[in-house]
């Protein structure tokens, strides 16, 4: 079986080229494949189902149309769209990843998270997340008005990036540590997430067996797609303006 990973496209209106990269990739990479997994971070910010805008029904309609095709679509919270909800997955005809979840590939078992929850060295972070990956904070935040949504929803992402490009690098990435005991809780040798934008494959050892972690790339200059075959584990970028194979690691 063949299997596509993508995470952090951050779709948004004025980032039409990112649009058009995932259509093409939806009608390239993804041809073929078995399975798709989106592994959070879709959008640059979904408020609710309640208020889909023309970019969410261009994405629902492709995403449900590739199902038709026989593509088996999962989708899995990131940070920026932990309000995706119901009535999206059932308008893109997809299902809801939890995080951290495990799938069977070709036979191994693989451990799949969005990636934020690896940052445990950024505590404002992890505080923050705590907080809005509650289920009454969930419950509230849908049930206000959209307008007050999209307050909210601006302030954090302000916010959030102001105290990004003030934080050391390390901080803001994955903590080796929390990498090692979460693999090793799940029973896994391998890890598959995003977030961070740092795409990359570990080598790790673990418990004295070999081990990887491979970390999705987010869409801004390029594009990431993992594929995972027969023949093993292809992280690959492209050119946002076309869908040529620019690097593989």
């Amino acid at each position: 079986m063949r299997y596509l990973f993508i995470s952090d496209l951050h779709l948004e209106a004025k980032r039409p080229d990112i649009t058009r990269a995932f259509l093409q990739c939806l009608r390239d990479q993804a041809r073929g494949v078995d399975e798709l997994y989106i592994l959070g971070d879709f959008f640059e910010v979904w408020l609710g189902d309640d208020a889909i805008d023309e970019l969410g029904r261009q994405v629902t309609d492709a995403l449900a149309a590739l199902s038709d095709q026989g593509v088996r679509v999962y989708v899995m919270h990131g940070n920026r769209d932990f309000l995706l909800g119901r009535a999206f997955c059932r308008q893109a005809k997809c299902t809801l990843l939890r995080d951290p979840s495990i799938v069977d590939l070709n036979g191994e078992p693989v451990l799949l998270m969005h990636g934020d929850s690896l940052c445990t060295d950024d505590l404002d972070y992890m505080r923050m997340r705590k907080w809005l990956r509650n289920p009454l904070s969930r419950f509230t935040l849908r049930n206000l008005p959209l307008r007050t949504r999209q307050k909210i929803g601006r302030k954090l992402r302000d916010e959030s990036q102001s105290r990004t490009r003030l934080k050391a690098a390390d901080i803001t990435d994955v903590n080796l540590g929390e990498v090692a005991q979460v693999m090793r809780n799940e029973g896994v040798r391998t890890l598959i997430h995003g977030h961070t934008h740092r795409p990359a494959r570990h080598e790790l050892v673990i418990d004295g067996e070999p081990s990887q972690r491979i970390v999705l790339g987010d869409w801004d200059q390029a594009g990431w797609y993992l594929l995972v075959d027969d023949e093993g584990y292809h992280l690959e970028s492209f050119a946002l303006n076309t869908t040529d194979s620019s690097g593989t690691l």
